[in-house]
């Protein structure tokens, strides 16, 4: 790798887009603190995106892969084990998103636009995840 994308310590950094996939994967997560920011409107903006509060509930647990890599990610030497299944934690979370919205709509919700665009960013996020040598590499990278 160019000698770039090393920080000061001689860790590669994780790459930008990176954080993007954390962002799409924790998407019910941003929502909730949005929300919970704008008290006034927050129901009306959950309504908005999860008019089935279940759906929102469940939207939850897929995006806990995702803040845990925003939580450890400064930490990642401190707990490799952690870290490295952490990778495969996220794969599996972003074929459950990506299966998600597919599902929603075979059991009765309207297709939206949102939804079809949240289904190709689902995609691109999955097809990245695997193919990015980087990223495979800051999570095999930790030394115990």
């Amino acid at each position: 790798f160019h000698p770039v994308h090393y920080d000061a310590h001689g860790r590669l950094r994780l790459p930008l887009l990176f954080w993007l996939v954390l962002l799409l994967q924790a998407r019910t997560w941003v929502l909730f603190v949005i929300a919970g920011a704008s008290r006034e409107q927050g129901t009306a903006l959950l309504n908005l995106f999860y008019p089935d509060h279940d759906n929102f509930w469940l939207g939850l647990i897929p995006g806990i892969p995702a803040v845990l890599a925003f939580l450890l990610s400064g930490r990642r030497a401190t707990f490799p084990r952690t870290w490295r299944v952490l990778y495969f934690l996220l794969l599996l979370a972003q074929v459950v998103l990506l299966c998600w919205q597919p599902w929603l709509w075979l059991n009765g919700e309207s297709v939206s636009g949102i939804g079809l665009a949240l289904v190709v960013a689902d995609i691109v996020a999955l097809i990245w995840l695997l193919t990015n040598r980087r990223l495979r590499a800051c999570f095999n990278e930790v030394k115990e």
